[in-house]
């Protein structure tokens, strides 16, 4: 007495997650839907019936299977093929967003580095300015204490002009 394998399994005793199991489901019947529409698209009108009802009551057990595996041959052939280009597709999104993650650091440093050089440039020029000032004060301070002599001299001079306005008027 031969016993004959299961033709399926029970998905819930993989040792999955619930959320992996969710997964298991929806693309082991995306992947046997996309199975029954290529064969049916492809044997039309070439007398491949038997294939296509196969793939079909395929189909039809996965979706009705609530929770089980296909363990035929076909079926999991297909489910492998639908989960590598399923990672491929994945693999590939990661690529796209990684060269542009990469894109976005270059642009995000060259902007960091160019307002670090405009910055640098402010400081530069600010510091002129201050520079600029410190002489202005300088320059201010010695005119003042030249106005102060001047000032100083005027009056001494305005003195001796009265001095000798007032001698010459007694005279």
């Amino acid at each position: 007495m031969t016993s004959a394998l299961p033709s399926s399994i029970p998905d819930s005793q993989l040792g999955l997650s619930h959320s992996e199991i969710q997964i298991l489901r929806q693309h082991q019947q995306i992947a046997l839907q996309n199975q029954a529409y290529a064969h049916s698209t492809s044997t039309r009108g070439r007398g491949h019936a038997r294939t296509s009802a196969s793939t079909s009551r395929a189909a039809s057990a996965a979706s009705s299977g609530h929770g089980r595996l296909l363990l035929d041959p076909g079926s999991l052939a297909v489910l492998g093929q639908h989960f590598e280009r399923l990672m491929g597709a994945i693999q590939n999104r990661v690529e796209q967003l990684t060269a542009q993650t990469q894109i976005s650091t270059v642009n995000q440093s060259s902007r960091a580095g160019a307002a670090m050089a405009a910055a640098d440039a402010e400081i530069a020029r600010f510091r002129d300015i201050i520079r600029q000032i410190d002489e202005l004060e300088t320059e201010f301070d010695k005119v003042r204490h030249i106005r102060d002599i001047v000032k100083g001299f005027r009056a001494r001079v305005e003195g001796l002009e009265r001095k000798m306005d007032g001698r010459g008027s007694r005279r």
